[in-house]
């Protein structure tokens, strides 16, 4: 029998800045406080946190094994788990793994999937990164990473984390086990990471961290996020092929394929500033005057929209593609 399943994929963005500026059947005269807050911190560039979901391995005991083995450095870093416990030392993924019963969730698996040819392997185990950028207190995150955990996971699916501060960012691993207590299976959407951000960012705050969570079209930036490989073969002027909703799609050296995705950026762009505008002159009927200036101000900054190949056509160290290249690190 199949397990009945956690959707948590029907948040709404925490800032949906283009619905500022559509027509409606009246006009929007009031922002919230929380409303205020938000496009606050978002113009004064506050740091935003990374919320992000490995994809690759989770689905049998060996590659999750392997990843607690990989976050505890073989043990010799701690690993916190949702009751409390701080294991370490060899044998310390093993103990995990009999602990949450994974072995008896791939048998149960296995025996599912011999009588349902062609079902996908469904994940043992979700692979949580939460990150913020350099400087970040590592010991604030760490606390605010707990807050997030037990609030988002506590009672329900069994968790355990791992600090790393190998890095010039401070990042927390998180492996939640995907079946809850209750037998109920976590579906992870772009809804559900958009809700994890905005929940991580308020448990960073109340730890006295700047923090955001924001769309990235909200905050100007427009790429699309790159595989290794798809970066490699732009930089290079070859063809590659990138995810699209309706399957896959050539990224070729034609002219009118670049176009295209150009004018969709500029659409998108328009609609983001259009909301942005909109957005100070309600700031402006509510006497926000200040705020409403550094709206503008933010608005008018707003990066150019250039597409992926427009930007790696420019120098390989400007300013400009440094962002590209960090975002295929992360």
């Amino acid at each position: 029998m199949a397990k009945p399943r956690i959707d948590l994929g029907t948040a709404r963005p925490l800032l949906d800045i283009a619905s500022y500026a559509r027509c409606g059947p009246g006009e929007r005269l009031h922002l919230s406080q929380e409303e205020i807050q938000v496009l606050s911190r978002t113009v004064r560039r506050t740091p935003e946190v990374m919320v992000k979901v490995l994809t690759k391995g989770g689905q049998d005991l060996k590659a999750v094994g392997q990843h607690l083995a990989y976050l505890s450095r073989e043990g010799d870093v701690e690993i916190e788990t949702d009751d409390g416990r701080r294991l370490s030392g060899e044998g310390t993924e093993r103990e995990l793994l009999e602990d949450w019963d994974l072995d008896l969730e791939e048998v149960r698996r296995t025996r599912e999937l011999r009588s349902r040819p062609g079902l996908a392997r469904p994940k043992l185990v979700h692979k949580v990164v939460l990150s913020m950028p350099a400087g970040t207190p590592a010991d604030g995150l760490l606390r605010a990473a707990r807050a997030f955990a037990r609030e988002i996971f506590g009672a329900q699916h069994r968790y355990a984390m791992v600090l790393h501060t190998d890095e010039p960012h401070p990042h927390v691993h998180m492996v939640v086990k995907a079946v809850s207590e209750q037998g109920l299976r976590l579906n992870i959407r772009k809804g559900t990471l958009r809700e994890w951000r905005r929940e991580f960012a308020r448990h960073l705050r109340a730890q006295s961290i700047s923090a955001n969570a924001t769309d990235r079209a909200v905050r100007g930036n427009l790429r699309p996020k790159l595989s290794d490989g798809m970066y490699r073969a732009l930089q290079r002027d070859a063809s590659c092929r990138i995810p699209t909703h309706q399957g896959t799609t050539g990224i070729e050296r034609t002219s009118s394929a670049e176009a295209s995705g150009r004018e969709s950026l500029l659409r998108t762009r328009a609609e983001v500033e259009r909301g942005w505008r909109a957005a100070a002159d309600i700031l402006e009927r509510q006497g926000q005057q200040d705020m409403a200036w550094y709206v503008k101000r933010f608005t008018d900054a707003l990066p150019p929209v250039r597409t992926d190949r427009e930007l790696l056509r420019r120098a390989p160290g400007s300013q400009e593609l440094r962002p590209l290249q960090r975002e295929l690190t992360r």
